[in-house]
């Protein structure tokens, strides 16, 4: 598996990480040059502090308490891709994942897979669902999304390492319908924790850990990114911080 692993500077905002899927996955083929052979792919993975993400067709005052979050120092962003709102914070791992390739349907279940394979090998019975999750029984243990470019495609996704789920259930406001479809009565119930897990096999101390873990099994390169690349991707976020991306329908 020839994946490179991108090692990014951390304490960015959330929309600063998706603003770098944006510009390494539009220079797929620079990093290929830079690294002397054809690549897979490349991954990062990235911790923030509370955060709420929300899909680029959702309303905002639909899907989040924005009252509460307001109250409680959480930041909330719009992300390009679609799919459903997301809550962050420093016990969940976000993972990116970037393929050049257009054939986003295949490049976005390869990931699933293999994520899926990745934590089955780290002693957790995982498996993907039909609904794009990552599952572990019935419970839910990573979300994602796909998002494709014209020459590349973006996947990225959660794992849930030792969210604070109070703080979750109050800051995302999921419609009853969109529970109910799920045979669920809460977000909480849908979810649980890998820290939570306690099998005999299940070996992940931490979620940095966790970060390391993912990263040796997908990848066996690094790249630390330049300072030209850094500035063009704080030039990218500012798209994302934009009132009219953030508030607008």
């Amino acid at each position: 598996m020839n994946h490179l692993f991108i090692h990014l500077p951390e304490n960015k905002r959330l929309v600063w990480y998706l603003a770098a899927e944006e510009y390494f996955a539009k220079r797929l083929e620079n990093l290929t040059e830079t690294m002397g052979h054809d690549l897979e792919g490349v991954l990062f993975t990235w911790i923030v502090d509370p955060t709420v993400i929300f899909g680029r067709h959702q309303i905002l005052e639909n899907e989040v308490n924005t009252d509460f979050c307001r109250q409680h120092n959480i930041a909330m962003y719009r992300r390009k891709s679609g799919g459903g709102c997301v809550y962050a914070d420093r016990g969940n791992l976000m993972i990116s994942y970037l393929a050049p390739s257009t054939h986003s349907e295949e490049v976005f279940q390869n990931y699933l897979d293999t994520m899926s394979d990745c934590l089955s090998q780290l002693g957790y019975g995982a498996a993907k669902s039909s609904h794009n999750d990552i599952m572990i029984g019935d419970h839910k243990v990573s979300g994602n999304a796909c998002f494709a470019l014209p020459k590349a495609t973006i996947v990225h996704g959660t794992m849930l390492y030792n969210v604070d789920f109070n703080q979750l259930q109050q800051a995302i406001t999921p419609s009853k319908e969109k529970l109910a479809k799920h045979g669920v009565e809460s977000v909480r119930q849908r979810v649980i924790n890998l820290k939570q897990i306690t099998t005999a096999t299940a070996s992940v101390s931490s979620v940095e850990n966790l970060a390391e873990r993912i990263a040796d099994f997908w990848c066996n390169e690094t790249y630390v990114p330049t300072e030209n690349d850094l500035s063009a991707i704080d030039e990218i976020e500012a798209e994302y911080l934009a009132p009219e991306f953030i508030y607008g329908k």
